[in-house]
């Protein structure tokens, strides 16, 4: 797998579906369905009995859940479509989905005026948290540099792909009952209203 690329979705599948096993939040009873993580086959394919990563999922019907208030978890850019959730679906109910909507000209204009220094991953933005001298690091004084793919015409297809998978997956679980949206243009109009939102549903 190449530096860069996704992870596959039957990859993604078994590391979610060990964590919570190996924690016990999950435990599979009955009849599980095998699923194999070969990069050459398709996710329909049935794994060979040598095949190390082969996998087994169990179906929506063949689970219990733990009831210790520990038991909460936590996905962020999984699942990024329908077949995905669906995907999800079948071995571990999700109770809230949070849709954070920020103006695509918002999420540009950051984009934009994005600058970095490579070496140390350090972020500026020109517009709230500006280098104290323009195009220079703070804390080593090299140039800073502007990624690849910060660039605002690759984000404009970017955002247009998002949006065709991403409809469908919040339509997905808007049936379900589970989202919920919240708008704004920085963390600071959102993070309040997310966490009070939790502590509403969840808090104790």
């Amino acid at each position: 797998m190449k530096t860069g690329q996704l992870v596959p979705d039957m990859m993604m599948l078994r590391l979610i579906f060990n964590e919570l096993s190996t924690r016990g939040w999950i435990k599979p009873e009955g009849p599980v369905m095998p699923y194999t993580l070969n990069f050459t086959t398709t996710e329909s394919d049935m794994p060979t009995s040598d095949d190390p990563f082969a996998v087994t999922l169990p179906t929506s019907s063949s689970y219990s859940y733990s009831d210790n208030p520990t038991a909460s978890f936590i996905l962020d850019g999984f699942p990024r479509n329908v077949s995905q959730a669906r995907q999800i679906d079948g071995f571990i109910p999700i109770n809230w989905v949070v849709h954070i909507s920020t103006p695509t000209e918002v999420i540009l204009d950051r984009i934009s005026n994005r600058w970095m220094h490579a070496p140390s991953g350090r972020v500026y933005n020109t517009t709230f948290n500006p280098p104290k001298v323009p195009g220079i690091d703070d804390i080593t004084g090299e140039p800073l540099t502007r990624r690849e793919d910060d660039d605002p015409e690759v984000w404009k297809a970017r955002l247009s792909n998002f949006e065709k998978t991403s409809l469908p997956l919040l339509e997905h679980y808007e049936r379900k009952g589970v989202l919920w949206t919240v708008k704004g243009n920085t963390s600071d109009e959102i993070s309040p209203r997310l966490f009070m939102e939790f502590e509403r549903r969840f808090g104790v």
